[in-house]
């Protein structure tokens, strides 16, 4: 299938989790979210994602989104007439559990556990930001979640949103061939992942570690462990401390 295939004009899928996407760029999706795992189940119904043009809601003859801060400043902000009418829109099938959330780099970082929350909802619609950002009043008025995928500002929403559905569908049941994998993959519990291997059994005279061919499984749980912990403690203290705050006391 095309992207356009895939992005068709569809009845929502009544099991399907949603994704609605608000942005000034609709040409830019499925984008990658249209490749490998994510593209297959969209293909199979396990998920659908729609975008709402925010450009058909521009203001004029020239359907002006944007407009000059108040109180000055520089670049521009995208206007509460234009994007309000379309979170009303992309909301109008929004059923049960749908946060909107707006991808912003002052927002909470977006993180795994965030991930499992948004794959528990039954869809999500993402407002993809550009400018200078958006009038807080339309942000207000939806109660909009801002969300992060770090301390870093891009030019726009899209490529956050993709990042950030991709890491929720794929937790999705069906989509993984092997439902362990997301068990057992870093962040999963909050800790970083064990090196892993696969054959020649030596490559540049470099040898898988003996015990992943021993064939004991307890031996290999075990030295699994003690990599995640190694790993996490070198790699990310945050996370090994927060673990550790987690841990039952002995």
């Amino acid at each position: 299938m095309t992207p356009s295939d895939l992005l068709g004009e569809t009845p929502h899928l009544t099991r399907a989790w949603q994704a609605h996407l608000v942005t000034l760029f609709p040409e830019t999706f499925p984008g990658v979210l249209g490749a490998s795992l994510t593209g297959k189940a969209l293909q199979d119904g396990l998920w659908q994602l729609h975008t709402h043009d925010l450009r058909r809601f521009g203001i004029g003859k020239h359907r002006n989104v944007d407009d000059t801060p108040a109180g000055g400043g520089a670049g521009m902000v995208l206007r509460a007439d234009v994007v309000g009418p379309a979170l009303q829109e992309a909301q109008a099938a929004a059923r049960g559990n749908w946060p909107i959330l707006y991808m912003s780099p002052r927002g909470r970082r977006f993180d795994q556990t965030m991930a499992q929350a948004l794959a528990r909802c039954d869809g999500v619609t993402i407002l993809c930001g550009r400018f200078e950002g958006v009038d807080q009043r339309v942000l207000d008025h939806f109660d909009v979640q801002e969300v992060s995928l770090g301390d870093f500002v891009m030019t726009g929403g899209e490529l956050a949103a993709q990042a950030m559905i991709d890491a929720t569908v794929r937790l999705l049941p069906g989509v993984l061939g092997n439902a362990t994998s997301a068990q057992d993959e870093s962040h999963a519990n909050g800790l970083l992942e064990h090196p892993q291997y696969t054959r020649p059994a030596t490559w540049q005279d470099r040898e898988i570690p003996p015990v992943l061919l021993s064939g004991n499984h307890g031996e290999i749980a075990r030295w699994r462990r003690d990599q995640s912990h190694t790993l996490t403690k070198q790699r990310r203290p945050d996370l090994w401390q927060a673990h550790q705050t987690k841990a039952p006391k002995p």
